[in-house]
């Protein structure tokens, strides 16, 4: 149970802080719902349990294969945050009544799994703190290990329950005149963090 409370706290820090995938979120819980943002945010904590099982059970040979391809992995992301950001931008608000379709929930999973994945400072990130606490060689063996990814997992997911509950409180202010500023502005935003990624790579960061 300590492991498993252990990773539920590594999973909720990991995902809290608000990037491109919180922004994203954001809006589609915005424009399509709550469930079309747990949707999204369930790609993210699906991607963070992935990287989650590769530090906790010590796949290293993964992990360095990611960090050794991180440049071609970045480029990657960088590339579909722009196609995304302007996709978001250009896109028109939806009838604030009409459920998320399920097609499109699929897709707000798929998004947001593959720009977790494309970004190989999560997997760092895992390995460091999972080292530092002295995780990745717990007793416990695959059961513990186990444990502490479903700990992640649930984790990641408390975090976008919490964000997605409080943006879709404030959804009925969202006029479909407010909604298209909405898109604007987490376009550009989007298209920002694929930016810094695309400079990160050249920069060689």
């Amino acid at each position: 149970m300590t492991l498993f409370l252990r990773g539920l706290l590594i999973g909720f820090a990991i995902a809290a802080p608000v990037g491109a995938i919180g922004v994203l979120c954001i809006r589609r819980t915005l424009a399509d719902g709550q469930l079309a943002g747990l949707f999204t945010g369930l790609g993210a904590a699906t991607a963070d349990a992935l990287y989650g099982a590769v530090a906790a059970f010590g796949l290293t040979g993964v992990s360095s294969l990611l960090v050794d391809r991180q440049a071609a992995i970045r480029v990657t992301g960088g590339i579909f945050l722009l196609w995304l950001g302007w996709q978001t931008w250009r896109s028109r608000p939806p009838d604030p009544s009409a459920p998320a379709p399920k097609a499109s929930l699929a897709r707000a999973w798929a998004t947001t799994f593959a720009l977790t994945l494309t970004n190989p400072i999560t997997i760092v990130s895992f390995a460091a703190v999972f080292a530092g606490l002295g995780l990745a060689d717990a007793p416990d063996g695959w059961a513990g290990s186990l444990l502490m990814v479903a700990g992640v997992f649930l984790g990641s997911m408390l975090w976008w329950l919490i964000l997605t509950t409080g943006v879709s409180l404030l959804r009925g202010w969202f006029t479909p005149e407010r909604m298209v500023w909405v898109n604007r502005v987490s376009g550009a935003v989007i298209a920002a963090f694929g930016v810094v990624a695309l400079v990160s790579v050249i920069r060689g960061v």
